[in-house]
């Protein structure tokens, strides 16, 4: 087993999205989690370009993918995971909480009888406590439910990949105001990924850096408890919980969230063809009336 396996990291500038390719680096295989496709709203065109230049870099490599990760239901960028899952041959699995998401939106968005809402878009359900194996590489999976119910992260040797759960330790942690999320669940979930060493590396699913700075990929245990602007080592559940809640009011919601959820709860999918194979997004509409 790898006690430090190899991390390739790969920037989507346009979600602010970071793709982990994880490597046992005996035999070469991957997992990859978190891959992206581009998507432009304004012309309900999506692209492929991130996730073709990924399979360019596995190539040259030599690297061979055999398992693709989601760490939850993303609302903020499109998922690759099916068109990866559908090209690669390899399985594709999520958090077992994905099919409470799935029921949510279901009913949020008027979705239909015909939606599944048993995790049966995803070729694996993951709970808390399972494992995986990549080559020699063994892949731990521990429940962060908070930003959302369905969280993951995954542990590989001293690899964490946290998905939203923990950002750079100046930009804090998740939000928690979507359907299902709580404060008070994510500061239990990061007290869980407090318990790792101090070195454990933190890989991160999303940077924001400012104009001319360099994204964030990674920072470690010890830097997020020391420094995290919200949740720090010695930071109480009822402090945080007043901080994040109090940010979260302030928050706009994300410009792709009703197509993201839509598209990544049906595992990286576009929506059913109408009869003339069309297929449509649904937006609900909110009037504010003075």
């Amino acid at each position: 087993m790898s006690s430090h396996p190899a991390v390739h990291s790969f920037h989507h500038a346009a979600s602010g999205t970071w793709t982990h390719v994880v490597a046992d680096p005996a035999s070469g295989r991957t997992a990859i989690i978190d891959p992206v496709l581009d998507f432009d709203v304004a012309s309900g065109r999506v692209g492929t370009q991130p996730a073709n230049e990924l399979l360019a870099h596995l190539g040259e490599l030599g690297l061979e993918a055999a398992l693709i990760l989601e760490t939850h239901a993303h609302a903020d960028h499109l998922s690759a995971g099916a068109w990866l899952r559908d090209r690669l041959g390899v399985p594709l699995a999520i958090g077992a909480g994905i099919v409470d998401v799935q029921r949510t939106f279901k009913r949020l968005l008027a979705l239909g009888d015909d939606f599944p809402t048993d995790g049966r878009s995803f070729d694996r359900l993951l709970r808390d406590g399972d494992s995986i194996d990549v080559g020699a590489l063994r892949i731990h999976v521990v429940a962060t439910p908070g930003h959302t119910p369905d969280s993951v992260a995954y542990l590989a040797g001293d690899a964490a990949f946290v998905g939203d759960t923990l950002f750079a330790p100046g930009a804090g942690t998740a939000r928690c105001d979507f359907p299902g999320g709580s404060a008070a669940t994510l500061y239990r979930s990061i007290r869980r990924l407090y318990e790792l060493p101090d070195e454990t590396r933190v890989f991160l699913c999303h940077d924001y850096p400012a104009a001319g700075a360099e994204a964030t990929a990674m920072a470690r245990i010890g830097e997020e408890k020391r420094s995290n602007s919200q949740l720090r080592a010695d930071t109480t559940e009822a402090d945080y919980v007043v901080v994040r809640e109090r940010r979260d009011a302030t928050l706009a919601v994300p410009k792709l969230l009703w197509p993201a959820i839509q598209f990544n709860i049906r595992g990286g999918r576009l929506p059913p063809a109408d009869t003339l194979g069309r297929r449509h997004f649904r937006l609900p509409v909110f009037l504010d009336a003075d």
